[in-house]
């Protein structure tokens, strides 16, 4: 009897905690993300306790300026079951290698599930073009000065701050706002 109580009550824990447990799929370019949006967010949600699950465009290791991801997921083997959110990083392979019908269809599943999603850096524009950002307010790197214009077209409300929240949806500038952006997604996930 005290047997099947202690595993009557272990059993309750472990149930009770992974109700309550989140998982952030972070989605990094294969080649060339941003290390520092990668490194900084990972950690930081993490931190908060919830598990990021690395994707990228193809299975591996991902790698950029020496830094490496182990990639547990590619975009296209992604279901909503896997997470709680979706996050782009940016970088200069995002346009590359994530900028692509796949891309777009996992963005599109995410919102039509009710998922939280984002991105950070050059990939909100992957996300005005999958066509999750249209009638929302959103921000992202414009050293290029196109976002504007990629906004505009994509029917999206470029606002000028280092991060934006809109309902579920977060996007940020640069690798500057990565702390910022990491305390938006927990702060999404946590709600």
């Amino acid at each position: 009897m005290k047997k099947y109580l202690i595993y009557t009550y272990l059993f309750s824990v472990l149930w009770i905690s992974t109700i309550g447990a989140k998982t952030a799929a972070l989605v990094v370019a294969y080649r060339d993300f941003q290390p520092r949006e990668c490194l900084v967010t990972k950690q930081l949600i993490e931190k908060a306790g919830i598990t990021t699950l690395m994707v990228s465009d193809k299975p591996g290791v991902a790698q950029s300026d020496g830094f490496k991801v182990t990639i547990k997921k590619t975009v296209s083997e992604l279901t909503p079951d896997d997470y709680n959110g979706i996050f782009f990083i940016g970088g200069p392979g995002a346009l590359n290698y994530l900028d692509n019908n796949t891309s777009y269809q996992a963005l599109k599943t995410a919102a039509a599930n009710d998922k939280i999603y984002g991105a950070i850096c050059i990939s909100p524009r992957i996300l005005a073009k999958a066509g999750v950002l249209t009638g929302k307010d959103a921000t992202g790197w414009d050293g290029d000065n196109k976002l504007t214009s990629v906004f505009k077209t994509y029917g999206v409300t470029y606002v000028h701050k280092n991060v934006v929240i809109d309902g579920n949806v977060i996007t940020a500038t640069d690798p500057m706002a990565a702390e910022g952006f990491a305390r938006g997604i927990i702060k999404l996930l946590k709600e």
